[in-house]
């Protein structure tokens, strides 16, 4: 097949807190690259009771530091946040601590809620994110080799040319990575509506770069594996529980599993995460090889970027050794 990456939000799971996360991302983290996942991601969220990632440059240096070889990256940072020149210094700073294992993936939306959105943002409102693409250019330019006479430069970063991502779940995102010539990765584990539309879109406009000759598709996808259809049914209600709290505006730890959830919910909220959550494998090996099958025959994925929110840690980790195991990576006793 082709390469698997790994998405970790770093979730704070119910009855755990922030520091069991992160030593629970450690250790998946070194289970993954074990298996042979080629990348590990951490994603910037703000004010969310069940997301430990917030300050992800930060949590990517300590996943660096614990791994030897697996690529580490954001995916993303969330740009209109923050300064284009923090950012680069940030990530030249990872990248000479790390060289060649350093991914940057930058989004336009907030990560977070309206207020907390107003607290992060060096400007205010729709302004902050009607600059990304102002934003990407220039953050794209402190990774260039300095020029005689520049004033501004990140140092660390100039130079280093860490590589770029841009982060989507609309035809916006994938415009400009086209018109950049950046590699492009879509949010299809949450927001699939507009993936085949932006994936084409990218493709057909894709512009030849420095940073790469041809287009290059990583697109997210969740998987709840386990050695039954019965048990993956079941890992994935706390995911569905997440997202159903999330369409009630009640965000919270991710709770543990309840068998038959789906059932339970009314129609406007099955409806919501039938459909955020469409893109997923759940179920047995055989099941969840099959759905990973379909999923790069429908697209044309270049890579797919793996998530498995799954309340109970060593579940989670027997659910990538699976989906490594039927990607022909490594056996699931990994």
């Amino acid at each position: 097949m082709i390469p698997f990456s790994v998405l970790d939000l770093s979730p704070i799971v119910e009855g755990g807190d922030a520091a069991q996360s992160f030593r629970h991302t450690v250790e998946l983290a070194r289970h993954c690259e074990r298996l042979g996942f080629r990348r590990y991601w951490l994603a910037e969220h703000h004010g969310m009771p069940g997301i430990a990632s917030a300050a992800t440059a930060v949590l990517l240096g300590h996943v660096a530091g614990a791994t030897r070889s697996i690529r580490v990256g954001a995916g993303g940072v969330m740009l209109p946040n923050h300064s284009p020149l923090v950012i680069a210094e940030q990530f030249g700073t990872l990248a000479t601590l790390y060289p060649g294992r350093i991914d940057l993936g930058v989004g336009r939306a907030p990560g977070s809620d309206a207020a907390t959105a107003r607290a992060l943002r060096r400007a205010r409102g729709a302004e902050a994110a009607d600059q990304f693409p102002q934003d990407v250019a220039e953050l794209l330019a402190y990774f260039e080799p300095a020029r005689a006479g520049q004033a501004l430069r990140a140092i660390p970063g100039e130079g280093l040319r860490v590589p770029v991502w841009v982060l989507g779940s609309s035809l916006f995102g994938a415009q400009l990575a086209a018109l950049l010539g950046l590699p492009y990765a879509f949010a299809s584990h949450f927001a699939p509506q507009q993936l085949m539309p932006a994936v084409e879109l990218y493709r057909s406009e894709f512009r030849p770069s420095r940073h790469l000759d041809a287009p290059y598709v990583m697109l997210g996808f969740n998987v709840f594996a386990a050695d039954s259809d019965e048990e993956g049914a079941l890992l994935a209600s706390s995911m569905q529980q997440a997202f159903a709290s999330l369409y009630a505006g009640r965000p919270g730890r991710l709770p543990p599993p309840v068998a038959g959830f789906m059932d339970r919910l009314p129609m406007a909220e099955r409806v919501f995460v039938e459909r955020s959550l469409a893109c997923s494998a759940v179920g047995s090996p055989a099941t969840v090889r099959r759905a990973l099958e379909d999923f790069i025959a429908r697209t044309g994925a270049d890579e797919l970027m793996l998530t498995s929110q799954v309340f109970d840690h060593a579940a989670r980790l027997r659910s990538y050794g699976i989906a490594a195991e039927v990607a022909g990576m490594a056996p699931a006793a990994a």
